[in-house]
């Protein structure tokens, strides 16, 4: 038996007096955040959430956040992370599938949660901060804690551990199983891919979110197995930011390329110096070679891109130090097996050396769909049969995952990515998927029909567009459409560009054909 919160109690016992989380001026030695997130796990026992329950997080970067999380496993339940950004409509969904009993939520966002609970099995809501005083079914975070702690319950390598969610092809969020296996053993292995590994001297910098997979398993379980000390950021602001790498000595940092755009182009910029920081890496989307270019040629330290889905917890490929491609996502993890198919699960032929020059070459020759296997690779699609039907193919005793996304590979075993399968949209590293967003915007009144695309923007990647064809007499303007997904969705989803048009450009068998709406902003 076992839980991925005993790599953390093994921390705790090398490292008691060590700090392990700094916010705000505050800090949390190892043995005082164990203290806490035991006194978590004794509070849902006593109200009867145990093995296998969900919990609910619904917080920024918070030192309250990790308290939860590794409460939760403690107490043997399995935490379910949601984006404080999302609104009543879209937790309705996360809570409801999960059946958490259970919710943590930052007091600004506990209305949403009281306007679902009917639709929920969710019993008792933990509020964090002052301003759910009007609640009358919180209780704030302090008051919930126990007097006692519990001691770590044992859970198999199999039990799951985090239900993210993740959107697929559909737009309706999908639970995804990760294990503690799954979990411990990416920790361990990205843990090591900086030269000598995460040490216990590290600083890591929260600057990914904590309901993302990549801030939660990458960064805050990173610092907690190796005994380093993490400062978590709840909101990401390029100058407090840089402005803590260099005040604090952060030595590792973890982000998305948008944030690393936004750095490079901050007008004081070149004042900075980053003496401590020996390791930075890029994941979340495609990292631009301009973006990489500059941030090394600013800070000499070397912009490392990697890989992963949520699927697979999430790492699966790197680059490191010694061994690294620019343009490529890296080569395979220890332990994760990867390869290019083609739709006959074929492989697809190697280039001798990437990157190549893709204007050049015939791409649909030596082009095909990334797949990976591994530890980290998840239990599977929660309550989804016909999804993980789909997600998996088996092949000589090895499942394989679908990543959707296009890739080529070389001799050496880099991997660079082309293009995505589906419609999926990624803006500053976060997901989104059209669908979603069309659902939402038919249920307007002055909707008739609409298209939603990913267009290219110079900071996020790409950004949201939607077409939209208003019924005859309509009175709205995009500005009023804007407000009208922003009031509904996560801002990162809402269209930033909102197009009124005559009609949608479809097929015969009426299908949108998105390549037309794209192409017109290229």
């Amino acid at each position: 038996m076992t839980n991925l919160v005993t790599d953390v109690a093994e921390t705790v016992d090398t490292n008691p007096e060590s700090a392990a989380v700094v916010y705000d001026g505050t800090e949390l030695s190892y043995d005082q955040f164990w203290q806490r997130a035991g006194k978590f796990a004794q509070s849902l026992e006593n109200r009867g959430i145990g093995e296998g329950d969900r919990v609910g997080i619904y917080l920024p970067n918070l030192p309250q956040f990790v308290t939860a999380f590794y409460g939760t496993l403690r107490a043997g339940g399995i935490v379910v992370p949601m984006n404080p950004q999302y609104k009543a409509r879209e937790i309705s969904h996360l809570l409801g599938d999960s059946g958490a009993k259970a919710v943590v939520s930052l007091g600004a966002n506990v209305d949403n949660v009281d306007s679902v609970l009917e639709d929920t099995d969710v019993e008792h809501v933990i509020a964090v901060g002052d301003d759910a005083e009007d609640s009358t079914e919180a209780v704030g975070f302090e008051e919930f804690l126990a007097d006692e702690t519990l001691e770590i319950v044992d859970r198999a390598d199999d039990d799951v551990a985090v239900q993210p969610y993740t959107s697929g092809t559909t737009g309706t969020p999908k639970g995804v199983l990760l294990t503690h296996h799954n979990l411990a053993w990416t920790t361990r292995a990205n843990a090591d891919v900086p030269t000598g590994g995460f040490q216990a001297s590290d600083r890591l910098v929260g600057t990914l979110p904590l309901f993302h997979i990549y801030g939660m398993s990458v960064v805050m379980n990173g610092a907690m197995y190796s005994g380093g000390t993490y400062y978590p950021v709840p909101e990401w602001d390029a100058q407090t930011v840089m402005d803590l790498l260099e005040d604090a000595e952060i030595s590792i940092m973890f982000g998305v390329p948008a944030m690393f755009n936004d750095m490079i182009n901050q007008p004081n910029a070149d004042a900075y110096e980053f003496d401590s920081l020996r390791f930075v890496n890029s994941g979340g989307a495609s990292l631009p070679l301009e973006v990489l270019e500059r941030f090394e040629s600013l800070y000499g330290v070397q912009l490392n891109e990697g890989y992963g889905l949520t699927e697979t917890s999430p790492v699966t490929h790197a680059n490191t130090a010694d061994s690294r491609r620019k343009g490529s996502i890296g080569q395979p993890l220890d332990g994760v097996e990867a390869k290019v198919v083609d739709e006959e699960f074929e492989e697809v032929p190697r280039v001798e050396e990437g990157p190549i020059d893709e204007d050049e070459a015939s791409l649909h020759e030596i082009t095909g769909e990334l797949v990976v296997a591994g530890p980290n690779v998840m239990k599977g699609y929660y309550g989804l049969p016909e999804a993980n039907e789909e997600a998996f193919t088996e092949e000589g005793g090895t499942r394989w995952f679908h990543t959707g996304d296009i890739c080529y590979w070389d001799e050496d075993d880099f991997f660079f990515v082309v293009d995505r399968e589906k419609h999926m949209i990624v803006t500053g590293g976060y997901n989104v998927y059209p669908r979603e967003i069309e659902e939402l915007l038919f249920e307007h009144e002055a909707v008739a029909d609409a298209a939603v695309v990913g267009v290219p923007d110079e900071r996020r990647g790409e950004t949201v567009k939607a077409l939209i064809v208003p019924v005859p007499d309509a009175d709205v303007t995009p500005e009023e459409i804007k407000q009208y997904c922003l009031d509904s969705l996560a801002e990162y989803k809402h269209p930033r560009e909102v197009q009124f048009v005559d009609e949608l450009p479809r097929t015969t068998t009426g299908k949108v054909q998105k390549f037309k709406i794209r192409d017109q902003d290229e």
